[in-house]
């Protein structure tokens, strides 16, 4: 039997967007021994909840927990509305809130006329209402109504619990279907996953057992296929599969005995519905599809409108040099005039090739040119970049506002949808992206349709450095295709003569490191160490760089992987004590790890409504009952107890976190223990991540497995298909 308290609910003592509740309640009752002290007491309670209406009586399913900061609280898992009993609870629950209009008088006349089972009653015909003198007709429908409606939330709501759902998901659920909630659940239950972004695969696949969904049910066999290719073409970074791939997979799922044919008689089904699309021997999710068609469209449309030609631009330049005392190389020139002239154009080059001192030539010369004031220039060209720290060090660097692309198109996290788009486009005359590596299909392709079609555009980004992390590789496609202008920049612009970190990057990139990379140099160090001393090497070396007055700020250890002796997650605790060693300063446990304040801290996912985005770095400035309060350079934002989630140490990230970002300090360490995440892609991304001062850490050998394995997963993806068809059909 489940343990119960059966109460009334007294107050909100706090109420999320998302319905989380935090409240007291006033136990009359519970079947479990231990709770019997709580009996009569007012106690404090959390949980997620659709409804809840003051003085009413519920019964909580759950737990009572020690929390430390709160003390003793009731955990909801589940919860039901005690339906009013007796003459006067119906009496009270007439004249609540819950229906205008009605007061105690009214609804002592109910009573006595309807008797108990009022409620009961009226449900069935609101005119059994009409039995009492001063109810109207109107009125008795508007309380059949009220007493309808709240009953059917309520009852789809303990349904879909009761089949498995959370109470989270539950009312997610209902808010999206309402009154037809039942009807989906028994149409096809795995239709909720393309309308509720929370709702995934393996959510429904907890309740369909108690929904009698047979394992072959076509219902759920579509819903694996679609699952799959989803779950592949994120995992391997793919804009289409083989039915080789989907195929095997699935195999994971369920036990096919037809054959392929049979199989691929499936897949051309399921592509009747518009779920997914098939082009000669290659399968689409639609989405992915009509991005890739919506792009190469949208840069076609772009390489091939009129383009105004300005005059004098070399006159122009020469102007820039004096103003900024630099001198431009042809190709800078080169890139400088082509984003200018063009309506579509890419830069792209390593570190120290100048790509930074180009976006500003091209924003003071646009300016000039176009006669532009400060506050003109910052209402037509937007610099964005898909990450907040990249566009802050955009913003530093330009000395003029820039943004995330999430922020740019003003993500929605709660409908997981963009304010700015095909509908509703933004008026900008002329956008600068940088970091494009980073950008995946999807953003991209929200990126164009928010754009509108007059629009200039300039890409910047590194074709060596790592792809997206989702789907596709649009920066090689782009530049791959060979139909774009696109700059090559590659003369290096070094500090002094013993600098060396351009040098060995673009010696990584070229596979051509010459054998001197373990001496000293002015901004870099090698040091040999194994498996098991790598941390203590790691934490002398960071230990170093704080008595030269290094802020935790400027250094950053980045590491292949998470797990292991040697992994993210660990090198966290053991560099929480050199940066930030216990004091005086408050601090909370989560599982295993210690949340202390002032510690660094690493946002892992996107949430523009707090003007945080994924990969951003911030310290937390006070812990507050069980709350972390993080500040964003700052921007201080609120983390409850479910928000953990969102973050983590950032002493140590990894190097995909470390994109799109520089630091003055990097500590790289590279042991074979790390193998199957040493390749050059990534250690080439590492290393260009450092400013002033790098150090590897770790085994020669390892560093030149890893600059030699270019063994890398190549990603499918069609849009260069599709941008060179473009050539071939017009």
């Amino acid at each position: 039997m489940k343990k119960y308290i059966k109460g009334i609910f007294k107050k909100y003592i706090f109420k999320s967007d998302d319905n989380y509740v935090i409240g007291l309640f006033k136990v009359l009752d519970t079947n479990n021994e231990e709770y019997e002290d709580f009996v009569l007491e007012t106690i404090t309670f959390t949980g997620y909840f659709h409804e809840l209406t003051i003085d009413d009586k519920y019964i909580f399913y759950g737990e009572f927990i020690d929390n430390k900061k709160y003390g003793i609280q009731y955990k909801v898992e589940e919860y039901n509305r005690v339906k009013p009993e007796g003459k006067d609870a119906v009496i009270d629950f007439l004249s609540s809130d819950l229906f205008p209009g009605i007061g105690i008088k009214t609804a002592k006349e109910i009573v006595n006329i309807l008797g108990e089972d009022a409620l009961d009653i009226i449900s069935k015909d609101y005119k059994n209402l009409l039995l009492v003198p001063s109810i109207k007709e109107n009125k008795a429908i508007k309380i059949y109504n009220i007493l309808n409606k709240y009953n059917e939330s309520y009852n789809t709501i303990i349904y879909l619990t009761s089949i498995g759902f959370t109470m989270k998901d539950a009312m997610k659920i209902y808010n999206e279907y309402k009154d037809i909630t039942i009807n989906v659940i028994n149409e096809n239950v795995y239709s909720i996953i393309d309308d509720i972004s929370d709702i995934t695969f393996s959510k429904i696949e907890n309740v369909r057992k108690n929904l009698n969904i047979d394992d072959l049910d076509y219902r759920r066999v579509v819903a694996i296929v679609i699952h799959v290719m989803e779950d592949l073409c994120f995992k391997n970074g793919d804009t289409y599969l083989t039915i080789d791939e989907i195929y095997n997979e699935v195999l994971n799922y369920i036990k096919i005995d037809d054959s392929k044919e049979i199989f691929e008689d499936l897949l051309i089904e399921i592509s009747k519905t518009g779920k997914i699309v098939i082009e000669e021997d290659c399968y689409f999710l639609r989405e992915y599809y009509n991005c890739e068609n919506n792009i190469s469209d949208t840069i076609y449309y772009l390489t091939n409108k009129s383009s105004l030609n300005y005059k004098n631009i070399e006159k122009e330049i020469l102007f820039l040099e004096k103003k900024f005392n630099v001198k431009y190389n042809d190709k800078q020139i080169l890139a400088i005039k082509n984003a200018l002239n063009s309506n579509f154009s890419i830069i792209t080059g390593g570190p120290g090739t100048g790509k930074t001192t180009i976006i500003k030539a091209i924003i003071e010369l646009y300016k000039k040119l176009n006669n532009l004031s400060l506050e003109e220039l910052n209402m037509k060209v937007n610099l964005l970049a898909p990450t907040g720290r990249a566009s802050k060090r955009m913003s530093e660097s330009c000395l003029m506002k820039a943004s995330t692309i999430h922020r740019f198109l003003k993500w929605n996290k709660d409908s997981n949808r963009f304010m700015v788009n095909e509908n509703n486009k933004s008026n900008c005359e002329f956008v600068i992206i940088d970091e494009v590596s980073m950008i995946d299909t999807i953003l991209l392709d929200n990126l164009f349709k928010g754009l509108n079609k007059n629009v200039k555009v300039v890409m910047i980004g590194d074709y060596n450095q790592l792809e997206s992390v989702g789907p596709g590789k649009i920066l090689k496609d782009l530049i791959d295709s060979e139909m774009i202008n696109v700059t090559f920049l590659t003369d290096l612009y070094r500090q002094d003569e013993n600098s060396y970190i351009a040098t060995l990057a673009k010696e990584i990139k070229d596979n051509n490191v010459n054998y001197d990379f373990t001496l000293k140099k002015d901004d870099y160090s090698f040091i040999y160490c194994s498996n098991t001393n790598l941390k203590d090497y790691i934490k002398l070396i960071c230990e170093k760089a704080i008595e030269k007055k290094y802020k935790v700020d400027d250094i950053q250890v980045l590491v292949p992987m998470y797990k292991g002796e040697n992994g993210i997650d660990n090198l966290n605790k053991i560099l929480q004590d050199v940066f930030n060693p216990k004091k005086n300063q408050n601090e909370i446990v989560i599982k295993d790890i210690i949340y202390r304040e002032n510690d660094k801290i690493l946002q892992l996912e996107n949430d523009p409504d707090n003007n945080v985005f994924n990969g951003d770095i911030g310290y937390i400035s006070k812990i507050e009952k069980n709350n972390l309060f993080i500040s964003f350079d700052g921007n201080v934002v609120k983390y409850e107890p479910k928000d953990y989630i969102k973050i983590k140490h950032g002493y140590a990230i990894s190097i995909h976190k470390a994109q799109g970002s520089e630091f003055k300090i990097v500590i790289i360490p590279i042991l074979f223990s790390y193998k199957i995440m040493l390749y050059r892609k990534l250690i080439y991304t590492a290393v260009t991540r450092a400013k002033d001062n790098l150090t590897i850490v770790g085994d020669k050998n390892a560093f030149l497995y890893s600059v030699q394995n270019e063994i890398v997963y190549e990603r499918k993806t069609k849009l260069k298909d599709r941008l060179l068809s473009h050539l071939t059909n017009n």
